[in-house]
């Protein structure tokens, strides 16, 4: 089966990122120069279950007290990005 067959969707960056029967699209980026950068990539694995993949990386403070707020912080938002994406997933009842 030649690639164009192989299942690609309209997103998939139909290249080396597909592999082990999972489709991966380009990345999206989302940088600030020196102080932070996000990339997600939208994945469909081999069992056809569509993902968001998120990488993140922020400049931490240099003094260890304002850092650990720093990482606090990012993990209360990350929680909160997290569950609303789960909640906005779920079937809305009838």
């Amino acid at each position: 089966m030649n690639r164009r067959n192989a299942g690609h969707t309209d997103w998939c960056g139909r290249d080396h990122r597909c592999n082990l029967g999972e489709h991966r699209s380009e990345e999206i980026v989302v940088d600030i120069a020196g102080r932070s950068r996000a990339v997600l990539v939208r994945v469909r694995s081999a069992t056809g279950r569509d993902h968001a993949e998120v990488r993140v990386r922020v400049a931490l403070a240099p003094a260890e007290l304002a850092a650990r707020r720093q990482l606090v912080g990012l993990l209360g938002d990350l929680r909160h990005a997290v569950t609303r994406a789960a909640i906005a997933a779920r079937p809305r009842p009838r």
